[in-house]
């Protein structure tokens, strides 16, 4: 490609934390303009939104629909080549649905959809249209996770035994304290389930504990037994989830993700354990790969040094000493899209399977496991498959 990708982005506006990541994310390695945008359902605040990015005040539409229909009406060499969905989880498959149709390429947050059934309608939506679709479960972009996989694949760690996958947060347990002293009942979005699903904790950071294990381990999730908790007075839906995992092939998981873990921030974390080796990997301290053995020392693995593998090398930017962290990894998702669609706008498109971005297929994965999990946990624990 001989010019930038241009990108139009639903939701995001001002207050949006997501939103301003992805902006960051996408602008990092200059391959990607922001050149449209509904920030909001409400007219002004997008319009507003777009003042603040300088955007051309015509290409600030009052709603996602006209922005789809106006986009796609536009010359090839002016409409924008992919949206990026930062909306709630209610709209990711409406609007998904809506550029798709329209003939943009998609970029979406995630969880998928509200629902699996959404997610396996979108899923076929993605397949009939021929279009790139990348989700941005964007811990699978950091380098030294890009590491940890390709050294599973290689058979370093011999046969997969066990996975231990955690994502604990403390943010939440002032909601806790609040609403046990009667301050009032927590508003937030993600505690409805006609926004959010059918789960908060799980479907928000368990979800990203999940792909993270099946994304380094190369193992399909099986099946789960699940206790799922509200520990928060007045919230409808979990803060807390805890989960044994079966694994195709034999291997056993634990799953563990939490809201309310008191003096967390963003402590992900994963362990897989095999017959030759283990690997360790903290999202906290993303630089650093900890490799383990029974008959020598263990190692630590750094980004950004000759013996990493190419891999990790490709989505490297800086050089051994100098952190890489949270936008860069968001950075590398949209750098791997941003590929796809550049292949596809030339001819050249190889398939989903061809790049290094999760894909629509691992999003309804994630709903599925979202919605084991609830059921499992309904049902005291029992095994529910995904």
């Amino acid at each position: 490609m001989n010019r930038k990708l241009r990108m139009g982005m639903v939701g995001g506006g001002r207050g949006a934390f997501i939103g301003a990541v992805h902006r960051m994310a996408a602008n990092l390695d200059g391959k990607i303009e922001l050149v449209a945008g509904c920030f909001s359902s409400d007219p002004e605040k997008s319009k507003a939104s777009g003042d603040d990015l300088f955007l051309s005040p015509d290409r600030v539409y009052r709603s996602y629909e006209e922005m789809a229909e106006k986009e796609s009406a536009l010359a090839p060499g002016e409409r924008i080549d992919f949206v990026s969905i930062v909306a709630r989880n209610d709209l990711h498959f409406r609007v998904a649905e809506k550029f798709l149709k329209s003939g943009i390429h998609v970029i979406c947050e995630k969880p998928l959809a509200l629902s699996l059934d959404e997610g396996k309608k979108l899923e076929a939506i993605v397949k009939e249209s021929g279009l790139v679709f990348a989700l941005t479960h964007n811990y699978t972009g950091y380098p030294m996770v890009k590491e940890a996989k390709a050294m599973v694949k290689e058979g370093k760690l011999g046969k997969i035994l066990k996975i231990v996958a955690e994502y604990p947060q403390g943010y939440a347990i002032s909601d806790y304290e609040a609403a046990s002293e009667g301050d009032g009942k927590i508003s937030n979005w993600r505690m409805d389930p006609s926004i959010s699903g059918v789960s908060n904790c799980i479907g928000d950071i368990g979800s990203h504990a999940e792909n993270l294990a099946q994304y380094i381990s190369g193992l399909k999730l099986e099946e789960v037994s699940a206790d799922l908790n509200t520990f928060i007075p007045g919230r409808n839906l979990d803060d807390d989830g805890s989960m044994l995992c079966r694994y195709e092939g034999g291997a056993r998981g634990v799953l563990f993700a939490s809201q309310i873990s008191t003096g967390e921030e963003n402590n992900l974390n994963i362990r897989i354990y095999g017959t030759k080796a283990s690997i360790e990997w903290h999202q906290e301290h993303p630089n650093e790969l900890v490799v383990k053995y029974a008959d020598k020392p263990r190692e630590t693995w750094r980004r950004g040094n000759s013996y990493n593998g190419e891999a990790a090398a490709k989505y490297t930017r800086l050089p051994f000493g100098h952190p890489e962290a949270f936008i860069e990894a968001f950075a590398n998702v949209y750098l791997a899209a941003a590929e796809a669609i550049s292949d596809a706008i030339e001819g050249n498109y190889k398939g989903a399977d061809s790049y290094d971005f999760p894909t629509v297929a691992d999003g309804v994965e994630g709903m599925a496991f979202i919605e084991a999990a609830v059921k499992s946990s309904s049902e005291n624990g029992a095994w529910t498959k995904i």
